[in-house]
């Protein structure tokens, strides 16, 4: 499926900064970018980092003086994804995992997984099937967190949305990072470009690593799962934030758009308690 994605930025700068961004999508054995574009205006250096960890895809701009600064990011995705059924995506022992996963199974800054462990285990513990244990924690959060546009902000951690039940998709991820965790089932933090998103914007979601797999879990039930191009992946926010900023610096404009390429058929894939497979972007 081809997807064309954009990104939008603006920043009023008030003296020398840095800015290092995390807006392209991903090259991955799923994803394949055909094209794409990044523009500055006014235009400064801009750096290409390659972290030693990772597949993320950051730049590293520049800025030596106060100026108002637009960021333009375009390209044309084409994406796949795979059903698997539910009953073989089960847990992997943790003497098992791969060296590569396990810091998704640790606490982090947002997903404070061990202040979660009674509530988890009272709820879900007794599912014997992991993927059926991450289907009935997202639908917890779906039905129990109320999705409130500023009711959250840069410090709301997954033990504060589960306590004041309120956030948007950032805190319905990180609740849903900590709650599998506390499960021994790896997961992390996904952000991307998401089609037929409304309104449209950069969106979160995350992963739950089960039968050797990622599969891809949305508890706030926005869009489509097959309609995602992938931003970045990591433990939680701190990891994929599309920003971050070293400097005084405002933001005055922040914009995203996921859509439809080719004359295909889009048809929507939702996990809906009936067909229990899941959905792994390969």
């Amino acid at each position: 499926m081809k997807f064309k994605v954009a990104g939008q930025l603006g920043y009023d700068v008030k003296g020398p900064s840095t800015f290092i961004l995390n807006i392209h999508a991903l090259r991955t054995s799923a994803q394949t970018v055909l094209e794409e574009s990044f523009h500055i205006e006014p235009y400064f250096k801009i750096e290409e980092l390659n972290p030693l960890q990772g597949e993320n895809r950051y730049v590293r701009i520049e800025v030596p003086e106060p100026c108002f600064v637009n960021i333009n990011y375009t390209a044309l995705v084409d994406t796949s994804y795979k059903k698997m059924d539910g009953k073989v995506l089960d847990s992997v022992p943790v003497m098992q995992l791969d060296p590569s996963v396990l810091p998704y199974l640790y606490p982090s800054r947002y997903c404070q997984s061990d202040k979660l462990h009674r509530f988890a285990n009272s709820r879900f513990g007794k599912i014997n099937n992991a993927f059926e244990k991450v289907l009935a924690l997202t639908k917890w959060i779906h039905d129990n967190v109320e999705y409130l546009s500023g009711s959250t902000n840069s410090q709301t951690s997954a033990y504060d949305t589960a306590t004041e039940q309120a956030g948007v998709c950032r805190d319905f991820a990180h609740l849903g990072i900590a709650l599998c965790r506390t499960l021994d089932i790896p997961a992390r933090y996904f952000t991307g470009y998401c089609h037929q998103l409304k309104p449209q914007d950069f969106h979160a979601c995350f992963e739950a690593f089960l039968g050797g797999e990622w599969v891809i879990f949305d508890a706030t039930h926005l869009a489509p799962l097959n309609g995602l191009v992938k931003i970045a992946t990591g433990r939680d926010a701190a990891d994929t934030a599309i920003a971050t900023i070293f400097g005084n610096v405002v933001c005055s404009s922040i914009s995203a758009g996921c859509e439809l390429a080719d004359e295909a058929v889009f048809e929507p894939v939702y996990y809906d308690g009936k067909k229990h497979f899941g959905l792994t972007y390969m």
